[in-house]
């Protein structure tokens, strides 16, 4: 075998190994979703309460990695959207129920208004622009 023959074999396996590749097809999985999981429409808009029962901020985002849940963009402060400001939460620091007689969900944070408005800042810029 030449060395010509060689780096062409070499090549055209390459080639292969790549079209394989981009045409691999991810195996469909399908689940009943159950009754006590939530879903993102009964988060998004959720005002969060602290022990006393205050307001402390509102529930923006979902932020997702490696198809898991990673935290809540949470929004403080301001007035009908003036002055406010986002943070990132860990899902574990919220708590998020359903009162069945309510019927409706509530969401609670061990959490004052002021440690959220001292709480690192989220930004929608870069790729998370909105």
């Amino acid at each position: 075998m030449s060395f010509r023959t060689s780096v062409l074999s070499l090549a055209f396996v390459t080639v292969a190994s790549a079209a394989l590749a981009q045409t691999a097809v991810v195996k469909s999985e399908f689940f009943s979703a159950q009754p006590t999981d939530v879903l993102s429409n009964n988060l998004i808009g959720l005002n969060i309460n602290n022990q006393q029962k205050e307001k402390i901020g509102e529930i923006k985002d979902l932020i997702l990695s490696d198809h898991q849940l990673r935290g809540y963009i949470v929004s403080v402060g301001g007035f009908l959207g003036l002055g406010e400001r986002y943070v990132a939460v860990s899902p574990t620091s919220i708590q998020v129920t359903y009162i069945e007689n309510d019927k409706k969900w509530q969401a609670v944070m061990n959490a004052t208004k002021e440690e959220l408005k001292s709480a690192p800042e989220f930004k929608y810029e870069g790729r998370w622009k909105r």
